[in-house]
């Protein structure tokens, strides 16, 4: 007895407790549930953006500085684009009857930017567990295809979009082996016809070294799920050639097939030096194409780098040094470095899908601090197109390639050009995004105050 009471409380009492905290606890669903609803609500409101039509007629865009990437730059030129492709780029171009003509006189003409590793589609809001499908269960996901999770209704894909960023290599994470990257155009209704190309790149994320056992048990379970994956190829190989028996099909090993023909790179994320030149040698005896992503260290270990010509994608250069004895200006400067080594490159800002819009920023900053600025445009545009096989249809502007451009007000890599129109695969992309619609929205409040 305490105070008087009950120290035990009577059956009744008890359920009655459980049913006042189900209520609440139902309460409690119901009201987050409402939030959340909300939230999107609004949030699908702010974004304002409706994916644009198929090009149904040829569009001349007439009278603009033309940087095509792949050659020299057009003044006062003419590109013509029809059902999504470029037809003819020049100064001297006869117009197809039923041509509209757009005069973009005193404007300049890019190819659309490329943010090589990204989670666009896949990202919403970080608090929300549920808007967020990046990582896979498991540690060895090979088959993982991320354009299948592609949300082409994020409203992080306008924000991107009006920075000039028309290409995300999507990129899943987590684990050990994550996945497969894949190609994403900027504008449409679903996810696969947004999809430029699938399977850009398997993603493996190289173990940190700095806990040297747990770095030698990754290692070593790369290398048994490399084997395993081999020994299936092998299998089923005989078994189509009628060598041997029915071997069950296995969605992760059958996933890793094109890695071994050497058709689908191996994207390495490494930072460190010893990361680097273990991913290389890995590599090497597994005889893959390798890409590293990150690579912090990489000007320390460019004679590897060029000796076995592997390119690189540089995260995150608006970055502070990663040691205490690097300048200041050892991230912002890293990009020149691998230029002026040889070494080819592309850069990549931080993954996360809200920061797309920053991917010019980046390279602003690279060019800032020692990077040529047509290889730093360079590096968003064809660059990153060539090392991931997409060149033959983005990353410059020619005949026969697709009609993703950018119409701006100068180079869209500093800070204070406007990108003021965009085109993907020739379809006039809707340049409403949810920053744009509370930029209005409280614009019009300050106005409003001013009258009165």
């Amino acid at each position: 007895m305490t105070n008087g009471k009950n120290d035990n409380p009577s059956a009744g009492s008890i359920i009655m407790n459980v049913q006042i905290n189900n209520t609440m606890k139902i309460s409690l669903f119901a009201t987050l549930l409402f939030a959340m609803t909300m939230l999107f609500s609004h949030s699908l409101m702010a974004q304002n953006q409706t994916p644009a039509p198929p090009q149904n007629e040829p569009i001349a865009l007439v009278g603009g500085t033309i940087h095509t990437l792949s050659g020299d730059v057009i003044e006062n030129g003419t590109i013509l684009f029809e059902e999504g492709k470029i037809t003819a780029i020049g100064t001297s171009v006869n117009l197809p009857e039923g041509t509209r003509t757009e005069d973009v006189s005193g404007k300049y003409i890019y190819p659309g930017l490329i943010d090589a590793w990204s989670q666009m589609g896949i990202y919403e809001i970080g608090a929300v567990d549920m808007t967020t499908d990046i990582n896979e269960q498991g540690t060895v996901n090979p088959n993982v295809m991320v354009e299948r999770a592609f949300n082409p209704e994020s409203r992080w894909i306008g924000v991107g979009r009006s920075a000039g960023v028309l290409t995300s290599i999507t990129t899943p994470g987590g684990g050990l082996v994550s996945g497969q990257s894949a190609a994403m155009m900027m504008d449409g209704w679903a996810w696969d016809e947004m999809t430029i190309k699938s399977g850009v790149g398997l993603i493996v994320n190289w173990p940190n070294p700095n806990n040297l056992n747990n770095y030698t048990n990754q290692i070593r379970n790369l290398r048994s799920a490399f084997a395993d994956a081999r020994a299936y190829k092998n299998a089923r190989e005989a078994m189509d050639s009628g060598n041997a028996p029915h071997h069950d099909f296995d969605s992760r090993w059958n996933a890793m097939i094109p890695v071994f023909d050497g058709s689908r790179p191996v994207v390495v994320n490494a930072n460190d030096v010893r990361q680097i030149q273990d991913a290389i040698t890995w590599s090497l005896e597994e005889d893959v194409r390798l890409i590293i992503l990150g690579g912090s260290d990489a000007p320390l270990v460019t004679e590897q780098i060029l000796k076995h010509d592997i390119p690189v994608v540089v995260t995150s250069v608006l970055n502070s040094p990663n040691r205490d004895w690097e300048s200041y200006d050892a991230r912002y400067a890293l990009p020149a470095k691998l230029h002026e080594a040889g070494v080819t490159f592309a850069i990549a800002g931080a993954s996360s899908a809200p920061y797309a819009n920053r991917l010019p920023h980046e390279v602003g900053a690279a060019a800032a601090f020692g990077l040529d600025v047509d290889e730093a445009l360079r590096s968003v545009t064809l660059s990153p197109a060539q090392i991931f096989g997409l060149d033959d249809r983005i990353g410059s502007l020619e005949v026969g390639k697709d009609a993703t451009l950018l119409i701006t007000t100068g180079n869209p890599i500093e800070y204070a050009t406007q990108v003021e129109q965009v085109y993907i695969l020739g379809r006039k992309s809707d340049m409403m995004d949810s920053h744009k619609y509370f930029y209005q929205k409280y614009r019009e409040k300050v106005d409003q105050r001013a009258a009165n």
